[in-house]
């Protein structure tokens, strides 16, 4: 039988795998099977990740604004904020607030003493 010389298709596939794996250490950047498992897992994990991202920085954005807004007044919390925000319908957002509480605080509390 005569020898068949293989195509280039595969290992153009495989060589575009390993260029997203370079940076992995030990067999998950040499190896096929498990550059691709761990591609796959680090696809997941990013996915998860970036919800979880967002979900961290409102929590943040919560505890800056809450924790400005009770040194001025003891009665006065961050839900009392956000709720009298919505009645006015003043549409600024955790992250705005949170900014504006860090840079300004007088700001913070000129807004907060507006929509009483």
């Amino acid at each position: 039988m005569t020898r068949i010389r293989r195509g280039y298709i595969a290992r153009r596939r495989r060589t575009k795998i390993r260029l997203s794996a370079s940076s992995f250490r030990g067999a998950h950047s040499r190896l096929t099977r498990t550059i691709i498992q761990q591609k796959i897992r680090a696809l997941v994990s990013a996915h998860r990740d970036r919800d979880r991202q967002k979900r961290n920085f409102r929590r943040l954005w919560v505890t800056r604004i809450n924790a400005v807004i009770r040194e001025k007044g003891v009665s006065y919390s961050y839900s009392r904020l956000i709720n009298n925000l919505y009645k006015r319908q003043l549409l600024l957002n955790r992250k705005i607030l949170a900014q504006i509480a860090i840079l300004n605080k007088n700001c913070l509390y000129m807004i907060s003493n507006d929509i009483r």
